[in-house]
């Protein structure tokens, strides 16, 4: 588990670097709104230790990937605490993450270490939105 864990790390960093810096074309104001809520709910299900909720938020494939809720929390706890208990978490501009809407987020994190937290998006087929990971990276640090 441990091994799959930093795995899971290790790709987020790679991942994280990825994001073209312009704004994502094409999603309505609703899009932008539901995906900032989505997100903002699975912060709160996460400072309430509500694993179930946190880990209905995640996208089909995550859920896949974890299989359960206390697998997903324990990952969170583990290896996103900035995340998992903000300091502080405000939302920036929508981004295109290997062809995926991301939502762009400044945290501080329990730390008080600021970081830049990137959440790729799914929409479902009911056109709902879904988290479908997050990748986190020092604010300082450019992008390719």
């Amino acid at each position: 588990m441990a091994a799959r864990i930093l795995a899971l790390l290790i790709l987020a960093l790679a991942l994280g670097t990825a994001a073209a810096p312009a704004q994502e074309p094409g999603l309505s104001d609703a899009d932008r709104g539901a995906i900032r809520d989505i997100i903002g709910r699975q912060v709160e299900a996460f400072r309430r230790d509500d694993g179930a909720a946190a880990f209905g938020l995640a996208s089909p494939s995550i859920q896949r990937m974890f299989g359960s809720a206390e697998i997903f929390m324990d990952m969170v706890r583990q290896g996103y605490q900035p995340v998992y208990r903000p300091r502080a978490f405000n939302f920036r501009e929508i981004v295109d993450l290997n062809g995926q809407p991301a939502q762009k987020v400044d945290v501080v994190g329990p730390d008080g270490r600021p970081v830049t937290a990137f959440y790729p998006m799914t929409r479902l087929p009911d056109g709902s939105w879904r988290i479908d990971g997050c990748f986190l990276q020092a604010p300082d640090e450019h992008q390719a």
